[in-house]
């Protein structure tokens, strides 16, 4: 298994930097590959619900990579594909103890405000609307997962939290880069969180 999660590192590092250098011959080679490695930790494990659930979101996130790699703008179909990726996230972190509702919540209401008035007056008409429905379900599976940690802080909880979390901050980076204001580091900021979020929620499935 370790020797996976050394190739899963390399594959993401290679497609980073061959973002920065833009070499598309390796974008397209490492960036499905990388989705590819961490999806095979979760399907050797996938007995659980949990499990089962994350490995739906990570073929949803597989189809979600290929369509924003390609040379046209496929950023409609990539949103939808990443939006069914975290229903199927939502899913598994409530696949035990169900949709929970508490405090918590004012975390991500927090959150999407700040995002909602950053973001918004950016983004052209036709896409207002994917895009608040993509902010909205990205922070309810936050805060499930923030739900989840406040049940009980432990390596399960913690994972969840950390993946999830860093899944919002990728698309936050990628929002902001993509409406608002392009900034240099964004290949290392949205993949390096990307692949760090989706090996947080695979990795878990070795436990659940």
């Amino acid at each position: 298994m370790m020797i996976m999660h050394f190739f899963i590192l390399l594959s993401a590092t290679l497609h980073i930097c061959a973002e920065y250098a833009n070499r598309r011959r390796l974008i397209y080679v490492f960036k499905p590959l990388t989705t590819t490695l961490i999806l095979l930790i979760c399907a050797t494990r996938a007995t659980s619900g949990y499990a089962a659930f994350i490995l739906a979101g990570l073929l949803c996130s597989l189809i979600g990579d290929i369509f924003l790699m390609l040379p046209q703008d496929r950023f409609i179909p990539g949103l939808l594909s990443f939006l069914g990726a975290h229903i199927c996230y939502i899913a598994a972190f409530t696949v035990g103890s169900g949709f929970r509702v508490s405090f918590l919540l004012l975390v991500p209401t927090i959150l999407g405000v700040t995002l909602f008035i950053k973001l918004l007056p950016h983004v052209a008409m036709p896409l207002k609307i994917p895009v608040i429905l993509y902010m909205l379900v990205i922070l309810t599976m936050f805060w499930q997962a923030l739900e989840q940690a406040g049940l009980a802080v432990n390596l399960h909880s913690i994972l969840m939290l950390c993946g999830a979390a860093l899944f919002t901050i990728s698309d936050s980076a990628l929002a902001f880069n993509r409406f608002v204001a392009p900034f240099r580091h964004a290949p290392l900021v949205v993949l390096g969180t990307y692949y760090a979020a989706q090996w947080c929620l695979a990795s878990l499935a070795r436990f659940l």
